[in-house]
């Protein structure tokens, strides 16, 4: 039969176990997936931690959000797709019976995307959820425009590299953030025009340096914590700042630059939103389609590593996505 990776109780990467099930017949509006390969996420670890922004079901939960795969069976009424369409998961709802950690599982047929042929099956599986939330809050929401300077945190982490590219495809100007010097090159060799290492610049001071004394136009912030406030004088007078994640589960301080237009995006809500999927699927297809779009792949495990890509996802030292073939 089938596997599966549940969990029972929340805790470390040790409760993820992985179990045999039946293949579940897909409902009316569903497709059933054969899974070929999931990306690890912070939300995987969150829920799995206990740490979930919603309670979990227990026993028995199981995680993922995001994957890539082919069609192996439509439920009723199913239009516009076939058994054998490669596909990503464009946004899994109620992953924790219906997760993307397996060999198999059903979703809204509305809720799968065809997936480019110009990206292989890890790059898929590292796409839709990173470039999603880069795209919904540099464009949906920010408005971002060519030429628009635009510094990004965390710039190492699937979202920040997605941002880099995403900005250079718009023909705006990325600027990273990151924690260590070691990293810059590789930002560098990512796509940023400066980047910005916090273990020796002043992220402010800095990001005036390189905007000539303005201030980034765009501020996208993965970050959150004690530390926003510092982080909104990198922005000029009237500049935007787009939240996108909370790696720092500390509570958020006020933006100083009270001038500040301020959205917290959360990518999952526009997910289901079909005519933001629509474009955002357009933009990948064509970004990838041309290269400037690069899933970038830190690490890849095979479903029976999954506690250790768990153990490498908690280090905080990945570049890139982590991905895990079934």
């Amino acid at each position: 039969m089938p596997r599966v990776v549940v969990f029972d109780e929340t805790g470390g990467p040790e409760v993820l176990r992985i179990v045999e099930e039946p293949v579940v017949e897909p409902a009316a509006g569903e497709v059933r997936v054969r899974i070929e390969a999931f990306a690890v996420n912070p939300l995987d670890r969150m829920v799995r931690a206990g740490q979930s922004p919603r309670p979990v079901r227990l026993p028995h939960a199981r995680l993922g959000v995001e994957g890539t795969g082919v069609v192996d069976a439509l439920g009723a009424g199913v239009t516009g797709l076939a058994v054998g369409d490669p596909v990503i998961l464009g946004a899994v709802p109620d992953f924790e019976t219906k997760g993307a950690y397996a060999e198999y599982t059903t979703v809204l047929a509305s809720r799968v995307v065809p997936r480019p042929a110009s990206v292989d099956v890890l790059g898929a599986a590292a796409l839709w959820v990173a470039y999603f939330t880069a795209y919904g809050a540099l464009v949906e929401k920010a408005g971002m425009r060519p030429g628009d300077r635009v510094l990004i945190t965390a710039a190492s982490g699937g979202v920040g590299r997605a941002a880099i590219q995403i900005a250079n495809q718009i023909g705006a100007v990325p600027i990273a953030v990151t924690r260590h010097t070691a990293k810059q090159e590789s930002l560098l060799a990512a796509g940023a025009a400066a980047v910005i290492a916090t273990d020796r610049e002043d992220v402010a001071e800095f990001t005036r340096l390189h905007t000539g004394g303005k201030g980034a136009d765009i501020v996208l912030d993965a970050v959150m914590g004690p530390g926003l406030a510092e982080l909104s004088l990198a922005a000029k007078l009237g500049g935007t700042l787009a939240t996108v994640g909370w790696l720092d589960p500390r509570p958020a301080s006020f933006p100083a630059n009270p001038s500040l237009t301020v959205h917290r995006y959360m990518a999952f809500a526009d997910m289901t939103d079909p005519e933001i999927v629509r474009r955002v699927a357009a933009f990948l297809a064509a970004g990838v389609r041309t290269g400037v779009l690069r899933p970038a792949v830190d690490r890849v495990f095979g479903l029976n590593d999954i506690i250790e890509a768990h153990r490498y996802l908690e280090k905080g030292t990945s570049a890139g996505k982590i991905v895990v073939t079934v």
